[in-house]
């Protein structure tokens, strides 16, 4: 008997744009500031690989965030990211204009958020994740909840379900292997 994709497969595997948040995603939460009120954050190597894969396969790649900082613009140009929001106070505001920037419809994207700010834009969205630790709020409201914490490969995870929705996780890991 073959068994029928979860709901969240199903909205995960006609992703064409997926878009993140940045606090509690792709880092732990913590902010470290340092004495001249310079803010520190760490980055997960496994996420921005994650990130380029989606890249490869013609998912375009996004950040809309509430923080403003100089660190996040340097790892979405490291990772190739051309659709960067910042400083954003109403994130369904600024998925509306990558949404009629790319032509991508809202059951086509995705957005990955731990908090309440994230709710709306999230409920916007045809598929939403969350990494473990996200408000419980938000975990009840996802299609997808990342095993790993954030900062801690949460947003691979979520990538790497998208690849396997889509039927493109195998040959990417074949790639991989020189195969």
């Amino acid at each position: 008997m073959t068994q029928k994709p979860s709901p969240g497969t199903e909205r995960a595997s006609r992703i064409r744009l997926m878009a993140f948040d940045i606090d509690g995603v792709f880092t732990d939460g913590s902010l470290y500031f340092t004495a001249d009120g310079d803010t520190m954050k760490s980055f997960n190597s496994l996420d921005g690989y994650g990130l380029k894969q989606l890249e490869r396969i013609g998912v375009q790649t996004a950040i809309i965030t509430g923080r403003q900082s100089g660190i996040v613009a340097a790892r979405a140009k490291e990772l190739g990211i051309t659709h960067l929001y910042q400083g954003v106070e109403d994130k369904t505001v600024a998925l509306e204009e990558l949404l009629a920037k790319t032509g991508i419809s809202a059951a086509e994207a995705g957005y990955m958020g731990d908090d309440w700010p994230d709710l709306a834009v999230m409920s916007r969205c045809g598929f939403a994740a969350a990494p473990a630790n996200a408000h419980g709020e938000v975990i009840q409201r996802v299609h997808f909840v990342a095993a790993a914490r954030g900062g801690h490969g949460a947003v691979r995870e979520v990538c790497d379900a998208i690849l396997r929705a889509q039927g493109r996780y195998d040959a990417a890991l074949a790639a991989a292997l020189g195969a």
